[in-house]
């Protein structure tokens, strides 16, 4: 349900490529419709836009898989930019995409740096730190990444990720047991361990207009959000700190359930998500 979204985001990126004087370039731009019964999308479709529908609302991730598939099929050395609909890309994104992997082709996921409209800075890098759990948006911009093409680093956003197809030997997918976040910190922690670079730069820059899709639905938002952690959690930490996190939430949610009884319902609900996750795995 993010028509108009789209649309501006369609219009940024004509703006973009045209800027940089590639109107000859093969391009597609895939949109992934994954609310099938809202049928406004299909006023975008044309010849350069393509319209596929997931069968039902079944995540980020596993909707972007259906794109990552259909792009492997036609050409399993294409560069793939995932964009959130809520995204517009300044005019010299693609000079800057292009030119970045002519001289850095050995990147396989590559973040850029994410403004907010009002250009405060939102994403510099993904933080992770397993012996606590902490896993954590950079809100600065690093000295190396001013004065480098990319730094390497623990993971990138998925509202803006650049995937070099090339460096695959199949095609790169998302974990479909995760619904919405921390799926593109599972997808590049799992890339990493099998020996891929991931880095971010400064020299492509997008414009985020943070949740102005999930922000819709604030308690869905915080159940999916604490499900998705404690999935990452068992994937990526030590049982030990899974628990002392999982304790955590659920202790100060039932402590502030009174004061503040939506908030805390939802994390409740993301915590008995993850038990249920558990019970069915055993």
């Amino acid at each position: 349900y993010s028509t108009e979204l789209i649309q501006r985001l369609i219009n940024s990126i004509v703006e973009a490529r045209d800027a940089a004087f590639l109107p000859r370039i093969n391009n597609q731009i895939i949109i992934i419709n994954n609310s099938p019964d809202d049928q406004s999308i299909y006023q975008l479709q044309s010849s350069h836009i393509l319209i596929l529908d997931s069968p039902q609302n079944i995540g980020f991730g596993r909707a972007c898989n259906i794109g990552l598939n259909w792009v492997y099929q036609q050409n399993h050395e294409a560069l793939v930019w995932l964009i959130n609909p809520d995204v517009i890309l300044p005019k010299n994104s693609f000079t800057n995409a292009t030119r970045f992997f002519e001289e850095n082709p050995d990147i396989s996921l590559l973040g850029t740096v994410v403004y907010t409209p009002n250009g405060e800075l939102e994403f510099a890098g993904g933080e992770f730190i397993q012996k606590t759990g902490k896993i954590a948006e950079l809100k600065s911009i690093s000295q190396e990444l001013k004065t480098k093409s990319y730094v390497l680093t623990d993971w990138v956003s998925g509202c803006s990720l650049l995937i070099n197809l090339k460096k695959f030997k199949d095609c790169p997918q998302f974990d479909e047991d995760y619904f919405l976040y921390y799926e593109d910190f599972d997808f590049c922690r799992r890339y990493t361990q099998q020996g891929h670079l991931i880095a971010l730069t400064h020299q492509i820059q997008v414009i985020h207009q943070s949740s102005s899709i999930t922000g819709q639905y604030p308690a869905l938002k915080i159940q999916q959000s604490i499900y998705s952690y404690l999935l990452t959690l068992e994937q990526y930490t030590e049982k030990k700190v899974l628990f002392y996190r999982l304790f955590r939430i659920t202790f100060a949610s039932l402590f502030s359930l009174i004061r503040d009884p939506e908030v805390s319902l939802s994390k409740l609900k993301g915590v008995w998500l993850y038990f249920q996750r558990l019970v069915k795995s055993k």
